[in-house]
């Protein structure tokens, strides 16, 4: 398992969360279940975030019909929301689900949620078969996906898959097969130095110039050319996408 602060943009999980038994406050409504939150206490401190205990989870609506904010739910309960009515007891949790990375945020100091413990990291991701454009106009989840707040109480499990351009952190500055000197801010998102376009991404083996902005140490170049001795940047995104089933963005 991963470590609870480690994420990365482009990081493929296997995500999961133990089912955990909760009160429902209320019934299907306007596809969503609300749930009395078995994780988090109500933080009588805020002075600007009231919460009262209650989740609502996405469900599709009785004709099947499933909105962008329902397709990117991660938690279930059981048995399923249409039988459930308000008083009853249920279980809630995530089953093991494959997820992509679409933004990391860390915040000094906590975030004022509402609730207790307060995050200190924000991790949004899509679920597999789900590419961030498909959310670019949903101005309920800013665009990226479902957002998670892994160290918040939550007990959730994280299994790394695979994470792209591994040995490499954002801005290293390195040299392609090609000639060409690349600035890396993340799997898909590269800046070519010579001005021209990315095209089909730089050309392995990679040389690694810059790191933090001074010349890199011996072992990190070493580990840099090592993991990209063989293959290409289109088998990154080839395997990327067999595990996603989604499209690379930046």
């Amino acid at each position: 398992m991963m470590d609870a602060g480690d994420f990365r943009v482009g990081d493929v999980l296997s995500i999961a969360c133990p089912f955990t038994p909760a009160r429902v406050e209320r019934g299907v409504a306007w596809d969503h279940v609300s749930v009395r939150w078995p994780w988090w206490d109500i933080d009588t401190g805020s002075d600007s975030m009231h919460w009262n205990g209650i989740v609502a989870l996405g469900v599709a609506d009785r004709g099947g019909l499933v909105s962008p904010e329902v397709e990117a739910e991660l938690f279930r309960t059981d048995p399923p929301p249409e039988h459930l009515k308000p008083g009853d007891i249920c279980l809630v949790g995530v089953e093991p689900t494959v997820v992509h990375v679409t933004a990391v945020d860390r915040h000094d100091p906590p975030l004022e949620t509402g609730w207790l413990p307060r995050p200190a990291l924000t991790v949004t991701v899509l679920r597999r078969g789900l590419s961030y454009r498909e959310f670019s106009d949903d101005s309920h989840r800013n665009g990226t996906g479902y957002t998670l707040h892994p160290g918040d109480g939550i007990p959730f499990t994280f299994e790394l898959l695979t994470r792209p351009y591994a040995a490499l952190r954002p801005g290293d500055e390195v040299a392609d097969a090609a000639g060409r000197a690349w600035r890396f801010a993340g799997p898909w998102d590269w800046h070519a130095f010579d001005g021209a376009g990315p095209g089909a991404g730089p050309e392995w083996p990679l040389v690694l110039l810059t790191r933090d902005g001074a010349p890199c140490s011996t072992a990190d170049a070493e580990a840099v050319t090592a993991s990209t001795a063989a293959g290409s940047h289109q088998d990154t995104v080839r395997h990327w996408m067999s595990l996603t089933q989604a499209t690379p963005t930046p």
